[in-house]
């Protein structure tokens, strides 16, 4: 009986602590907010202007904050409390949802209002992404990191599933994106609360000047972890040229031939099997070969962005999307728990934020990428050759961070 347990309670061994436990509903109500609120912009734009490069514009909206103000967001969450500045954050979240609905109301079908709001979202989303990262060690002691990573993850795509297929049945049957938008502010005042009551536990930080030697303290920190470095650059360049999601509307309406709907399944499908992965790694976790298992996985990425581009069958596209989002998820964990192990409590916001500008420059600068691609290439060419440029990068990033293809477990290193 207790040899049964012992590995169940392992599993979930994060939960036992009630800060992460409110931290992660928290986090599943503002991403469930972000899936249907982004499944709403995308139609409604698509809808406005019929064209994909307004697609491609939607992701650059929301990617461009990010870049300008990193070094600020980090330094703002190393300096302040995290949990307060992550309501601040929450709080953002609902003010442009609110405004997304009310120019739906009284903008008529003018794109620029929406635009405007995707850019302050981007701000919001530039502060709530390192603080929030940076926040987990304060609920978790550090050997349960990668098992929180791996839980984080899979509330992460559990949202990722829900939101998708909620935002696009909502959109249907609301019959246009205003109901969505209320949803999805109701979902970040609920995300709101849930911050308020955590109870975050954190030694004392120096409170360092905000001068450019701080500011950019947690580049000098990367560029010196080259497993680190290797990890996150490979990422930034596997998704930016593989990501596919900003094309998900056109493929459903114009390929699968199928509505808001099917664009939310579509949405949902690397969400499941991310989720199904990252469940996986929580009660089985990396112990050997993360390295050259970080790179099989990418590589798996690019082909069945491949499979993905080249299907003109729902239930295929469905399931290369699946599998796309669990090979994903392998270097999503990789990623985080190297991070979080790797990075004093001191500097975890500025690298979060480094970190942070990486991911956005893979989801939303790789958004913008496959939006101009399609516009001058194609929708299909655009995204088989962005399959086949993730393989060369992971075989040319194989070759160029060689400690990343040798690293073999998710350990501190102190090189």
């Amino acid at each position: 009986m207790s040899t049964t347990q012992e590995p169940l309670a392992a599993g979930h061994a994060a939960f036992s602590y009630p800060g992460f436990r409110l931290y992660q509903v928290a986090r599943f109500c503002i991403v469930l907010s972000s899936e249907m609120q982004s499944v709403a912009v995308g139609w409604q734009v698509y809808e406005m202007t019929r064209r994909p490069l307004y697609l491609g514009l939607v992701g650059l909206a929301q990617f461009l904050p990010g870049v300008l103000l990193f070094l600020l967001a980090g330094h703002a969450a190393d300096r302040f409390n995290r949990r307060k500045l992550l309501s601040l954050c929450y709080a953002g979240y609902a003010v442009c949802s609110a405004l997304l609905l009310y120019v739906t109301f009284h903008r008529g079908h003018s794109v620029a209002p929406i635009f405007a709001i995707l850019i302050l979202l981007g701000v919001v989303r530039c502060f709530s992404g390192p603080t929030s990262r940076a926040l987990i060690p304060q609920l978790v002691p550090e050997h349960t990191f990668q098992n929180a990573v791996a839980w984080g993850s899979t509330v992460f795509r559990g949202a990722t599933i829900l939101g998708p297929a909620v935002g696009g049945l909502a959109y249907v049957f609301f019959r246009g994106a205003a109901g969505v938008y209320l949803l999805a502010l109701i979902a970040a005042v609920l995300a709101l609360f849930m911050t308020l009551q955590i109870n975050s536990e954190s030694k004392p930080r120096k409170r360092e000047p905000l001068d450019l030697k701080t500011a950019l303290a947690g580049l000098r920190y990367i560029w010196k972890k080259k497993i680190i470095l290797g990890s996150i650059s490979l990422d930034l360049f596997a998704v930016f040229l593989g990501g596919a999601v900003a094309l998900l509307p056109v493929y459903a309406r114009e390929i699968l031939h199928t509505g808001p709907w099917g664009l939310g399944l579509l949405r949902s499908a690397p969400g499941v099997g991310a989720g199904a992965m990252a469940l996986l790694l929580a009660y089985k976790p990396l112990r050997k070969r993360v390295g050259a298992t970080m790179l099989w996985c990418v590589a798996a990425f690019g082909i069945f962005t491949v499979v993905f581009g080249l299907s003109h069958s729902l239930p295929l596209s469905l399931a290369a999307l699946f599998l796309v989002g669990a090979a994903d998820m392998v270097s999503v964990v990789i990623r985080g728990t190297l991070i979080q192990v790797q990075t004093p409590d001191e500097m975890r916001g500025r690298v979060n934020s480094v970190e942070m500008v990486f991911i956005g420059a893979s989801n939303e600068l790789g958004e913008f990428e496959s939006g101009m691609a399609a516009h001058f290439f194609g929708t299909v060419p655009a995204v088989v050759l962005g399959g086949i440029g993730t393989l060369l990068v992971t075989v040319l990033w194989a070759w160029t961070f060689p400690d990343l293809r040798r690293a073999d477990t998710l350990a501190k290193t102190d090189d």
